[in-house]
């Protein structure tokens, strides 16, 4: 049995939960949704009336004629034993009927609240993004999006008709049989409900326990399995499976201790109820003998009480359902009042680009207030020319294409486009203006076209192949069997870094933006590859503000100017001959980067 001391897994309030949700399902713009739901209600209605007052009462009124032992009765006995199953049939029907009107409703709601989540999550800051785990956020959004259609059905068509047949068979039991049954049943059902959520709390932790040990058993069989090689070397095969037994021996033991809890709840729940049963009947079995009651009565008391327990038997499951169902939409809301970090300015204007001038001016940033990044930046980049940042790594240069796009705000100073601070214009249009080539390229598990034609929403198939040729990758998409249509794979896997370089670079020539960033967009490539893709990324700098973060100086030395940051600062700038002549920190990096290529060289030719 239950420990006595059990307490309830902490839960959100059911009222508050739903009243969020409620704008959901009563939309103030879809009357026929609306509608719907009114004609639900009305069907539960009706159901519960032809459930309460129809078949029991037919019953009872075809015992009655047969036991008065009247032969000539037996077409009105058969005229109600048919208007039973008639009644039987009609509340199945009008249940039934319920479900296909309400349906649509629930599947409407639905949508439109995992679309206001999935849309409010593309509007959160990146730093959410990175604090958070993507599989974490979407299994949240799936939980609640599935808890809703599961939870209104319960709570309509579940509790709420509980509750109004209980109404329904209380009156009859009053104004026929007295207050003594009404107590009974009233004691009965509240017995039932203290019993059922006090053994489904303790079930709830007993499955919980089960469900970690299980997750446990499954992620060490899983990670032996992975590592089966490292298994071998180490001729550990007996101590993984004892390890692994084990984990199932304890597995096995909670879930037998579970499964044992189920058969105290089902033993407990049958004794209420059949105790109430019996009670009941025995009280109206003696106002039979007394001349009060008929034969009929008892079976109406049996009917109406045995229809009663049938919705009650599911209470635990509902109860559980119901609680788990509040815990995930009260987590998804958690996600919608989560304020994004950077928001647009109440008065807020489309950015007007006219020839891309771009600026820093005193730029002071940092991810944590304890740790600042950069510190009191100046850069003029004019319009139409290509200016390289290099440094050191964690010299900031990354920050500088995060703040560009309004990642993060910066925490000092100001970046301008034309004279316009990115701050007062909108994050649309400032994202609009500006393309990127990030070191990293991440494409869509979908085809190569789509990924090209990702940069501008509407573009053509032929823009979609002239991106690919200016991109020099044309060649290689028509050697593919499906052409365009060839999937790339999950995260682009399958073509290799500089294949998918070039897809990213056509990309960006698609969206065709006044303002470019390269953002170390050769550094995980081979130096043959990454010679082939700089020639590339040079092509179509010519008539764009470019903005050049790398690491290999070689990349560079064709930009108008070159930054050199160092802690977060500008040490040095100019161009690469100035640079050199200076014999400061860029001649040094230089130097250190050729000495790499002539070791790499070396090693290659042997």
């Amino acid at each position: 049995m239950p420990p006595l001391n059990s307490e309830s897994a902490p839960e959100r309030p059911l009222l508050a939960t739903m009243k969020r949700f409620l704008p959901y399902l009563w939309p103030k713009d879809s009357p026929g949704l609306r509608a719907r739901i009114v004609i639900a209600l009305v069907l539960v209605v009706f159901s519960k009336l032809i459930q309460v007052y129809g078949a029991p009462f037919a019953l009872q009124g075809a015992i009655d004629r047969m036991a008065s032992g009247s032969r000539d009765a037996v077409w009105l006995v058969t005229a109600l034993v048919a208007g039973y199953a008639a009644a039987r049939l009609g509340g199945v029907l009008f249940d039934n009927l319920r479900n296909a009107v309400f349906e649509k409703v629930g599947q409407d709601a639905t949508r439109r609240l995992a679309s206001d989540v999935f849309r409010h999550l593309h509007g959160l800051s990146l730093r959410f993004h990175l604090e958070r785990r993507t599989g974490a956020i979407t299994k949240v959004v799936e939980r609640g999006t599935k808890s809703i259609d599961t939870m209104l059905y319960f709570l309509l068509f579940n509790i709420a008709p509980t509750i109004l047949e209980l109404a329904l068979v209380l009156g009859i039991f009053w104004t026929r049989f007295g207050v003594w049954l009404v107590v009974g049943t009233l004691v009965m059902v509240v017995a039932y409900i203290a019993f059922t959520r006090w053994v489904t709390d303790w079930r709830s932790k007993l499955r919980e326990q089960m469900n970690d040990l299980d997750t446990g058993a499954v992620a060490h069989a899983v990670d032996s399995l992975l590592n089966f090689e490292t298994v071998k070397y180490f001729n550990a095969e007996a101590r993984e499976s004892a390890r692994y037994d084990k984990a199932m021996a304890s597995y096995m033991k909670a879930a037998v201790t579970s499964e044992n809890s189920l058969a105290w709840l089902n033993i407990g729940q049958a004794l209420i109820t059949n105790l109430m049963l019996g009670a009941g009947m025995t009280l109206v079995v003696f106002g039979w003998h007394s001349g009060k009651f008929t034969a009929g009565d008892v079976v109406l008391v049996s009917t109406l009480l045995s229809q009663l327990f049938r919705p009650l038997d599911m209470l635990g499951w509902v109860y559980r359902t119901i609680r788990q169902g509040v815990i995930d939409m009260g987590s998804m809301f958690d996600l919608i009042d989560t304020h994004a970090e950077i928001v647009d300015a109440p008065d807020a204007q489309p950015l007007a680009v006219g020839q891309g001038h771009v600026r820093f001016e005193n730029v002071e940033f940092g991810y944590d207030p304890d740790r600042q990044i950069l510190k009191g930046i100046d850069l003029d980049i004019p319009a139409g020319s290509t200016v390289a940042v290099v440094g050191p790594s964690g010299a900031g240069k990354s920050t500088l294409a995060r703040l560009m796009y309004r990642f993060y705000d910066v925490t000092g100073g100001r970046i301008t486009i034309d004279g316009q601070d990115i701050r007062d214009v909108t994050q649309s249009s400032l994202r609009a203006a500006i393309g990127i080539v990030p070191q990293d390229t991440v494409l869509f598990n979908d085809t190569i076209g789509y990924n090209i034609a990702y940069g501008r929403e509407g573009a053509t198939p032929d823009e979609v192949a002239s991106a690919a040729r200016g991109a020099a990758i044309a060649g290689f998409i028509q050697s593919l069997p499906e052409g365009f249509d060839a999937r790339v794979g999950e995260r682009g896997l399958k073509l290799s870094g500089g294949e998918k370089q070039r897809v990213a670079i056509a990309r960006t020539l698609v969206k065709n933006p006044p303002i470019l960033i390269l953002d170390e967009a050769t550094s995980a490539l081979d130096s043959r590859t990454e010679a082939d893709i700089q020639a590339t990324l040079e092509a179509i700098e010519r008539g764009r503000t470019t903005i050049v973060i790398a690491h290999r100086l070689s990349t560079v030395v064709h930009a108008d100017r070159i930054i050199v940051l160092e802690a977060g600062r500008v040490a040095e700038h100019g161009t690469h001959a100035a640079l050199l002549r200076q014999g400061g920190i860029y001649a040094e990096m230089w130097a250190r980067q050729a000495q790499e290529r002539e070791a790499g060289d070396e090693l290659a030719a042997e």
